[in-house]
């Protein structure tokens, strides 16, 4: 693993302070979490051992003998595998040939591989705009869950998982935090070759909102840029997970933007399998997940989204993958964090370059080194490679032999367009600001808002669904100034889709000189920004939420400089007006089973969870021994 220098940067006052409130906040929470992974990191090793004949024969029933043979002497470490494998999509497609590849690097290593489970991995780009995106925000809670079934068999030492998408990493993390005694890697696939440049795939789909481009042409371009096997290369929400899993230490140093195609890719897939099978319970390393995530790691993970305009979406999955760990993050952190740290990087939405582009130029080497050197980072945490985050300070390279190794990356950027050190940053405030105001809490994303467009004012148009905004559109009733008001798009109304499908006609409406914004209880794409939108508003107007009682012509400020959202009613006259009602959720496309999500979600301030996993529950066995239950 790579070498952790000496020296130590002093940590930003703003940083430090935010980290403390978390820490006490957190206190009573955290300690029941960690009680838990405790009393479970002091039962027999390896796990399986504790198991009954019979239960751990069936886990062992159909493997070769050799391994069968391993599992009995019970001496080995057993590294389980939960992947979100499948071949429709293209971030997901390369993880096929994985599982061989760890086993074969467990082997070597010594210890045994099995497949613990698989969980769902279903894609925003192709259910956008589609009933199916009404699915999205819950699968995350599925996949948390799925990740729990896969586990539940007590038989592994560790866990390496394969995802790479949206709400999958998240999910994966939620549910192996509540087998936090685990050491647990996550492994990714890397991005596919930069295709058609996003400016242009932009500009196309605005020709299209307009009529001035006809289908087969959509296609071609979007074919053009959604090409091949891999992560797509624009800085949305999964290239935002990558990004925040290395800084959380989650990774080995220098491997989220290494492409599949890469020979680089299975060697770090192999290293990173046998480096969880280092640091079980059976050796001196021990580095359990729930130890890896803590509070300080927390806040790195939001210092690297905001100085990298990342996907607004972490504003929902960082809140509840820390609730997970019994840490309690709000978005009031978030936004503190956000006025100390600057935009470093230029990635689609907010330039034209992509992360191949970011990666080349430095990557997360160069991008954790100078959000180390100018204190915004904490420096002292755990990680997969070791104690001290500047072990990423370096890149992975491999030999003439194709032996694996990491070198110390340039303290410079190879492209100061695309990334920048964190003295000179192209902004001096981070990628997402928090609103507050009369409608309620929203965000915003600025990093690829031009400054006059981080204050609008403009009569409201309210829509409750996305076709008659559409139709409104096509209509010419939308051609002026305008913010969108977009309701019932909250994870109670309809499991909170992405509206990115807005994007183009409200780009148009831009272009043509008009002020415009979006204020909505929905979510926006990770590769949104170049509209002012007003998102996750919370109260949702399925609540009750202001939002539900804002009319068509009511004046509203957006205005992101001071950090507002407000519709120019007076109180008593809101509150007076009688509160729209949600359209009732249609039963198709799967909606119906989650109609218990619907009524059981949390905030999207709260992270839009199902689970309640920062209040917990504390007793003592007979023996003194805490047991810990997470309510749920």
């Amino acid at each position: 693993m790579p070498p952790r220098p000496d020296h130590q940067r002093p940590l930003h006052p703003v940083v430090q302070d935010v980290t403390q409130r978390i820490i006490a906040r957190s206190a009573a929470s955290r300690a029941g979490y960690l009680a838990m992974v405790h009393a479970e990191a002091h039962s027999e090793h390896p796990r399986r051992s504790a198991l009954g004949c019979a239960n751990q024969a069936h886990g062992f029933a159909a493997c070769g003998p050799d391994v069968k043979l391993s599992l009995r002497r019970r001496t080995q470490a057993q590294l389980g595998i939960v992947t979100a494998y499948n071949d429709m999509l293209s971030a997901h497609q390369p993880f096929e040939t994985y599982p061989d590849v760890i086993r074969r690097a467990a082997l070597a290593a010594g210890g045994v591989a099995q497949v613990a489970g698989g969980v769902p991995a279903m894609c925003d780009g192709i259910t956008q705009g589609y009933p199916g995106m009404e699915l999205s925000l819950f699968s995350r809670d599925v996949v948390a869950m799925a990740t729990a079934v896969g586990l539940s068999h007590d038989v592994f030492d560790a866990v390496v998982m394969l995802g790479v998408c949206d709400k999958i990493v998240p999910g994966l993390l939620i549910g192996a935090l509540q087998f936090g005694h685990l050491p647990a890697a996550l492994i990714p696939a890397g991005p596919m070759s930069s295709g058609l440049p996003n400016g242009e795939k932009k500009r196309l789909r605005n020709l299209y909102a307009e009529g001035k481009l006809d289908r087969e042409a959509l296609l071609d371009a979007e074919a053009a840029s959604y090409h091949g096997a891999g992560t797509c290369t624009f800085y949305g929400t999964a290239n935002s997970n990558q990004m925040v899993v290395e800084v959380m230490g989650l990774h080995l140093p220098g491997t989220a933007f290494v492409p599949p195609d890469s020979a680089l890719r299975p060697a770090l897939t192999t290293a990173t399998a046998q480096r969880a099978l280092q640091i079980t319970n059976l050796g001196d390393e021990w580095t359990p997940l729930g130890q890896v995530i803590d509070e300080k790691s927390v806040v790195n993970a939001v210092v690297a989204l905001l100085a990298t305009g990342g996907s607004t979406n972490h504003t929902m999955h960082l809140v509840a993958i820390a609730a997970a760990a019994g840490i309690k993050l709000s978005w009031t952190d978030i936004d503190e964090l956000s006025r100390v740290v600057g935009l470093v990087t230029r990635m689609y939405p907010n330039g034209s370059a992509d992360v191949n582009h970011f990666h080349a130029a430095g990557g997360t080497p160069f991008l954790i080194g100078t959000l180390l050197d100018a204190g915004l980072l904490h420096e002292d945490v755990q990680t997969l490679a070791g104690p001290g985050l500047s072990r990423y300070r370096h890149e992975p390279v491999l030999d003439a032999e194709g032996g694996l190794s990491w070198r110390l990356a340039s303290s410079e950027s190879a492209d100061e367009s695309v990334l920048r050190p964190a003295a000179k940053p192209f902004q001096p405030d981070g990628g997402i600001r928090v609103l507050d105001g009369t409608i309620g809490r929203a965000v915003i994303k600025v990093s690829a808002l031009d400054d006059e467009h981080r204050l609008i004012d403009a009569p409201a148009r309210v829509f409750s669904d996305q076709a008659s905004f559409i139709g409104a559109f096509e209509a010419g009733e939308l051609d002026r100034d305008v913010i969108v008001v977009m309701r019932f798009q909250g994870p109670k109304a309809n499991g909170m889709p992405e509206l990115h499908k807005l994007i183009p006609a409200l780009s148009v409406l831009l272009q043509r000189g008009h002020r415009v914004a979006l204020v909505t209880d929905g979510r926006m794409s990770g590769a949104s920004g170049t509209v002012p939108a007003a998102i996750h508003v919370t109260p949702e107007a399925a609540d009750g939420g202001p939002l539900s009682r804002v009319r068509d012509g009511d004046r509203i400020v957006v205005d992101a400089h001071a950090g507002k959202v407000d519709v120019l009613v007076d109180t008593a006259e809101l509150l007076d007006r009688p509160a729209a009602q949600a359209p009732a959720s249609p039963a198709t496309f799967g909606r119906r089973l989650f109609s218990s999500f619907r009524e059981r979600v949390g905030t999207a301030d709260t992270g839009a969870s199902v689970f309640d996993l920062t209040r917990v529950d504390r007793q003592q066995d007979s023996a003194g021994i805490d047991i810990v239950e997470a309510a749920s």
